[in-house]
């Protein structure tokens, strides 16, 4: 459901609610402030403190999760650029011309990695960055299978064959952590929790007839900014907080620099 959500529209939204939901409440309760006596002010705001410690709760679980997230990604770039780089280093102990095809095919590949990066939300773009992605790898299998198809195979080629294995599990982990959002049932839970504690928030100084929107309304500008960042760190093809390219980048500088 927040898939290329735009995070600035999506901040604007749940401010608006929010804001919503304290005029709401505070007129509610300032309509009941006659028929409450101070016992059931005490239990509105035992329910309100009880409503705030849970929203603490799920801020801090789905902030976690979200940093957790984006902080596998990093790694599992990390990961994959040092999986290609072994292989370009390993294709250097090969024959000239094998090692020549191996590096042009690094190169290509790497390209097409980083164009997947640059896809950002783009159906089509994805899906072509993807598809030259298989498509070389089916290539560098080929080619570092065929002299083990036709006889016993030199230790260079084993050991392009191991790191290609490696890098081909590299990518595909990649693409799994990509597709591991938060819940999306637990944002909307973050979100109905906060909208039940600023409510609970308002009505309660809607008993005592006084408007305090003002610092209320600077906590919900908080809540909201702390949503909005989980959200952004769980989409990690849009918004301000992005997994960069630059080691991807740094790869292929140093593919093209070999393979001269």
């Amino acid at each position: 459901m927040l898939a290329g959500v735009d995070e600035g529209l999506l901040f604007l939204l749940v401010i608006a609610a929010f804001f919503a939901v304290l005029e709401i409440a505070f007129r509610a309760g300032r309509r009941s402030s006659d028929r409450n006596d101070e016992r059931s002010r005490s239990h509105i705001n035992a329910l309100e403190a009880a409503l705030l410690g849970l929203l603490a709760l799920l801020l801090g679980f789905n902030f976690a999760m979200a940093a957790s997230r984006f902080d596998v990604r990093k790694a599992l770039i990390q990961e994959e650029v040092n999986a290609i780089r072994t292989t370009s280093l390993r294709a250097q102990l090969m024959p000239p011309l094998q090692r020549q095809q191996i590096s042009n095919l690094l190169n290509s590949y790497v390209a097409a990695r980083i164009d997947f990066m640059r896809a950002g939300v783009d159906p089509a773009q994805l899906a072509a960055a993807s598809a030259a992605a298989s498509d070389i790898e089916a290539q560098l299998w080929t080619l570092a299978g065929t002299p083990a198809a036709e006889g016993p195979i030199s230790p260079p080629t084993v050991l392009v064959i191991q790191s290609l294995n490696e890098m081909f599990n590299a990518n595909e982990k990649r693409r799994a952590a990509l597709d591991n959002h938060v819940p999306q049932i637990v944002i909307g839970l973050l979100v109905v929790v906060a909208l039940g504690a600023l409510g609970f928030i308002a009505y309660g100084y809607g008993l005592t007839g006084h408007r305090r929107h003002g610092s209320t309304a600077l906590f919900a500008l908080l809540i909201a900014m702390v949503f909005t960042i989980i959200v952004d760190m769980d989409q990690p093809r849009t918004g301000l907080v992005r997994v960069g390219e630059e080691s991807m980048v740094r790869l292929k500088e140093s593919i093209e620099r070999n393979g001269r």
